[in-house]
């Protein structure tokens, strides 16, 4: 597999436009206080544009907390975080959230409204708005169902139109929280192959929370791992040197699954332990 810089650029996008490229993500120092406890520490991770990045770590330990900062829903105490050189300050329609629930879609509106919404929010023509609406159903095989209403689909069509509706805007950054933690195990997998497929052809940056091992192995470029809180920082950072379509039996991701089990492991042990329990993660 190429550096992500090589890999850059290969995506589509509307016939005719630009094809969607990634943006930097630049934190250094970050911190983030809720309640008056400090849930994340000094947070320090240089993101590559068109880059895929997993966040794993135990319940509870601000991974969640940090996709809220790069969102722009959640202030810093301290540090900065930078996306394309620039602070951020808000929430920003180039930062893409695809959350674990599909109800985020607007039930009274077909799939074709609620994938064109944002376009025509930011005042873009309707024939434009369709033709982006349509595009990016087409490339989550969802095209056939347009002009249904979101209570018509299943629970991983939905989560494909949120993925669409998302892509739609075209994001430099698209942020996910546990996308597909609700689905079960079959529509998980199928989910797990449409999303680095639809990376690979769009080419943003991505930034996925997850609490699934195996999954961060299948999808991410690099896997962070989150220590347990509070005062979570990061333990450690793996590189995922697998080609697509990856398999978890190779040796290589086998050897990784094992450090990353064990990384997880000592973290969840160190949160039981500050509970009063003394019995950790078994192999």
């Amino acid at each position: 597999m190429g550096t992500i810089l090589e890999q850059q650029g290969t995506g589509g996008g509307v016939a005719g436009e630009t094809p969607l490229t990634g943006e930097a993500i630049s934190i250094e120092g970050a911190c983030i206080d809720l309640g008056g406890q400090r849930i994340v520490k000094d947070v320090d991770l240089h993101i590559e544009p068109g880059e895929f990045i997993c966040l794993l770590g135990p319940s509870g330990c601000g991974k969640s907390t940090l996709l809220n900062a790069l969102a722009g829903f959640q202030t810093l105490a301290a540090g900065t975080i930078r996306v394309g050189g620039k602070p951020i300050e808000g929430p920003s329609i180039d930062r893409g959230i695809v959350f674990q629930s599909s109800e985020v879609l607007f039930p009274w509106l077909t799939v074709r409204q609620n994938v064109a919404y944002g376009p025509n929010m930011r005042g873009l023509s309707r024939a434009v708005c369709d033709e982006r609406s349509m595009h990016y159903l087409e490339m989550v095989g969802l095209r056939h169902v347009a002009d249904r209403m979101p209570g018509e689909l299943s629970g991983g069509m939905r989560q494909r139109v949120q993925i669409a509706r998302v892509l739609a805007n075209e994001p430099g950054i698209v942020l996910m929280d546990e996308p597909f933690g609700a689905l079960d195990a079959q529509t998980r997998q199928i989910m797990q192959t449409e999303i680095s497929r639809i990376w690979r052809a769009t080419r943003p940056t991505v930034v996925f929370v997850t609490h699934d091992i195996s999954e961060a192995v299948l999808l991410a470029d690099r896997v962070v791992v989150m220590t347990a809180g509070p005062e979570a920082t990061l333990k450690t950072v793996s590189t995922v040197n697998l080609s697509y379509p990856r398999d978890l039996i190779e040796p290589e991701a086998m050897e990784l699954l094992r450090e990353l089990r064990n990384d997880i492991g000592e973290e969840v042990t160190k949160a039981l332990r500050a509970q009063g329990l003394e019995y950790g993660m078994q192999e």
